[in-house]
């Protein structure tokens, strides 16, 4: 199977000809063809973003709640927070076959029903019920994750990183909002558990949103074999390797900050509600920054300046974090912020790798499924080397040399060495 030009050597977000994207969708014969069902198909992006972190963030505003009604251990407590990052890399592993198996609609309606039934099961007011639910839901969470880009490759060939923002400020938006209002919902509603099965209808919202595009692809797709394309072969290319790394580092340093952020403000010397408050901060800014950075990427010839402001904005945040006095607490928050705006970058830059969705969703598969298992040492490392030292110096020190090799990796990326083509192995 040939496969096309990857071109990040430019300096742009890499972009599919109009011949390509013509091809994409005679391929596939699944893509939108009237106005209506793109509208339709829009709004299912928007629900699906929605989704994909609100279950996450509305759990961790109610952990201690959760804690003190279920009557679970310091063994489930560590658990916890650790089921999304380990769903997303196991269960996102296979992602690609389900796509190969159903297509990518389809499978994104399977994750989506699982991800709705997975919430509605942590309303049952039992550990067991807690810890299944959250695995089931996450899982669902973890194939969309890795499905998404190649949604809107597919559907959205022209229109790629319009999309990815909208999908991403949709997603941080529900994160953001299903933080804020978590816990006065459960105490609305009467117990931390109903206050997170509520979110399982949300769940419910997108997957019928999103039954309007699977019936209309099913109707309009050719009885063909899909292609089967190995993940594997693809960490032997160079750009396989980046888009790895890339999508590794900024969830290692993502996910680290997300969870220790707040914690260490309150260890010198802030209110737990000050705290709080800067992580806002760090949220909300990380949505704009997403799609400033967006378009300035999609700009001839500043994909590379995108991607290093984004890199070198988190090193200076770690010092400032340690440097800075907590009375400029808002200072690291801003440029953390600014610093997760690289999530939606890193997403386009996979929507448009590949010769084909199949491809494309390989790629996504092995960037995303190792990229979240070994963020997942993040949040844990940190707290262990907090707990051997007393202190934070060491931590964020070892966290800026992961932002270091991150800022290497976008330079790599974006060099005239990188190769442009995938050539993976088909079957």
């Amino acid at each position: 199977m040939a496969s096309t030009p990857l071109t990040p050597s430019t300096g742009n977000i890499p972009t599919i000809s109009t011949a390509q994207a013509s091809s994409v969708q005679a391929g596939s014969q699944t893509a939108p063809k009237t106005r209506v069902v793109a509208v339709v198909g829009i709004i299912a992006v928007v629900l699906i973003g929605l989704n994909l972190r609100a279950g996450i963030t509305s759990a961790a505003a109610l952990f201690h709640e959760l804690q003190q009604v279920l009557g679970y251990g310091a063994l489930v407590a560590s658990i916890l927070p650790s089921i999304p990052l380990l769903c997303f890399a196991v269960a996102g592993m296979g992602t690609s076959w389900l796509t190969r198996r159903v297509g990518v609609e389809k499978a994104i309606a399977i994750a989506l029903a699982l991800l709705a039934a997975g919430l509605l099961v942590r309303g049952v007011p039992v550990t067991g019920a807690l810890l299944g639910g959250t695995v089931l839901a996450m899982s669902g969470l973890a194939v969309c994750n890795v499905a998404m880009p190649s949604f809107i490759r597919e559907h959205y060939a022209d229109r790629t990183s319009m999309m990815t923002g909208l999908y991403t400020f949709t997603m941080s938006g529900g994160a953001t909002f299903a933080a804020a209002v978590s816990v006065p919902m459960a105490q609305q509603l009467g117990s931390p558990s109903m206050g997170l099965a509520a979110w399982g209808l949300l769940g419910v919202a997108a997957l019928l949103g999103f039954l309007p595009v699977v019936l209309h692809s099913h109707r309009n797709s050719a009885k063909m074999e899909r292609p089967r394309v190995s993940m594997w072969p693809l960490l032997r290319t160079r750009l396989g390797i980046l888009i790895t790394a890339i999508f590794t580092f900024q969830a290692f340093l993502a996910y680290a900050v997300m969870s220790w952020f707040a914690y260490i403000l309150t260890s010198q010397g802030l209110s737990a509600s000050e705290s709080g408050l800067q992580f806002g901060v760090m949220q909300l800014v990380s949505v704009a920054a997403g799609m400033i950075l967006l378009a300035l990427g999609s700009r001839p010839g500043m994909l590379r300046p995108a991607l290093y402001l984004a890199s070198s904005s988190t090193l200076v945040a770690i010092a400032a974090m340690l440097w800075l006095p907590t009375s400029l607490a808002v200072v690291p928050a801003v440029l953390f912020g600014f610093g997760l705006g690289i999530f939606p970058l890193v997403l386009v830059i996979i929507s448009r790798s590949g010769g084909s969705t199949a491809e494309t969703t390989a790629l996504s598969t092995i960037a995303q499924s190792l990229g979240y298992l070994i963020a997942a040492i993040g949040p844990f490392g940190m707290g262990l080397l907090h707990s051997a030292t007393g202190g934070w110096v060491l931590p964020m020190s070892l966290l800026s040399i992961v932002a270091v090799a991150l800022m290497v990796t976008c330079h790599l990326l974006t060099s005239k060495r990188t190769a442009t083509k995938t050539a993976p192995r088909t079957a």
